[in-house]
């Protein structure tokens, strides 16, 4: 009986040393957690310049169509005063 309780203390001992973490094997944890929130930093702070940019872009699109819409507009307005001076010349 005192050898089996003697294995099962040994034994306990054993695993609860093999279990534990050591402070190497935390600070390395530690390390990779801190390059990690380092790395979200870098990508939320990456994400968000895109962002930026891409809303810029679309601002200048919008411009840009809205120029072009204009553009349309007084072409179509100078080919109809062209028609309108055309057909007056042809009645005369």
């Amino acid at each position: 009986m005192k050898k089996v309780i003697k294995l099962s203390v040994i034994t306990l001992a054993v695993s609860l040393l093999s279990a534990c973490a050591t402070n190497s094997d935390i600070e390395h944890l530690q390390a990779q957690v801190n390059s990690l929130d380092s790395s979200v930093k870098q990508a939320s702070a990456d994400a968000n310049n895109a962002q930026s940019t891409a809303a810029s872009a679309a601002a200048r699109a919008q411009a840009a169509e809205a120029e072009a819409n204009r553009a349309s507009a007084l072409s179509q307005e100078a080919n109809n005063k062209l028609d309108r001076k055309f057909k007056k010349s042809m009645l005369k």
